[in-house]
């Protein structure tokens, strides 16, 4: 890539975290291709053109993924408060808006989410961000770090990985119930499985609470279990993190054999140290751990 085409992909980098960190604010023509710094008279096109869905498609994408993710894992939200937040200025219009795109009305959703029509509606959203626009990761972006022995509460999710929201709902809701919320207890998925590799029904991921309590199952099936202390290569992946793929490929595909590293015998795994809603999806960060020998 050439330094031109670094600089024009960087001016569209700009505009997809802007839009994200301002996803409660006027997101009109004129401000995304002032944030852009080119021609509001050619951006649409430009916007159309390197990422295959319109401006204001995107926009509305990225509001209803943020709403989505409240109806489903924020039930402290009212349905209203969070019609809001999208935009809306009254429950029944977002509710019409919501159906439309992802198929169910806001309450059905947040009772139960049909999380496969769910990836088929946002998949331009992702497809945009991930392919389009995909982390170019560097050798220094990379840290080998000792970890010290973690105790961890483990929620097995077996099964199609496109079904795993009903998981973390069921996870969320469990450790609310026994208090192991973040920040107070810390956040780890450990990945049995590569979705690539997998037949759906075989895919397994633990989602992890870090704690060294007695554990109380309160209806759900939990498990003791720990992440071995050890050296491990880290690498830092700041944005969306409902895609971990790339950066893992990265320390599979670059890293390691460039390393002269040998991986060790416990799975790839993450922490989650902020998360989206929460924060802006651009502003997440998780870090992803390989261990060595």
């Amino acid at each position: 890539m050439t330094d031109t085409q670094k600089h024009y992909q960087a001016r569209m980098q700009r505009v997809l975290d802007y839009i994200d960190l301002h996803l409660d604010d006027c997101l009109d023509l004129d401000t995304l291709s002032g944030v852009a710094a080119f021609s509001k008279y050619h951006f649409h096109r430009q916007f159309m053109a390197t990422f295959s869905v319109p401006l204001n498609r995107y926009v509305q994408l990225a509001r209803m993924k943020r709403a989505s993710y409240k109806l489903a894992f924020r039930e402290h939200e009212t349905i209203t408060q969070i019609a809001m937040g999208a935009g809306y200025g009254a429950p029944d219009a977002f509710a019409r808006a919501f159906r439309q795109r992802v198929g169910q009305q806001p309450s059905s959703f947040r009772k139960s989410p049909d999380w496969q029509r769910w990836n088929t509606t946002f998949t331009p959203l992702h497809t945009a961000r991930n392919r389009f626009m995909p982390t170019p990761y560097q050798p220094s972006d990379v840290q080998i770090r000792r970890v010290p022995t973690t105790p961890i509460a483990i929620m097995e999710h077996r099964g199609d990985p496109s079904t795993i929201g009903t998981t973390i709902q069921r996870f969320i809701a469990w450790r609310r119930s026994v208090g192991l919320i973040p920040p107070a207890s810390p956040t780890f998925n450990v990945f049995h499985s590569d979705p690539h590799t997998t037949l759906p029904e075989d895919y397994r991921l633990d989602l992890c609470a870090g704690t060294d309590q007695p554990i109380v199952p309160n209806g759900e099936t939990i498990k003791d279990g720990c992440i071995p202390a050890g050296r491990c290569a880290v690498l830092r992946v700041e944005g969306a993190a409902d895609n971990l793929e790339p950066a893992a490929l990265y320390l599979y595909k670059d890293w390691l054999p460039a390393s002269g590293e040998e991986p060790g015998d416990f799975p790839l795994y993450c922490q989650r140290m902020t998360f989206f809603p929460d924060v802006a999806e651009n502003e997440a960060v998780t870090e992803l751990f390989l261990p060595l020998r």
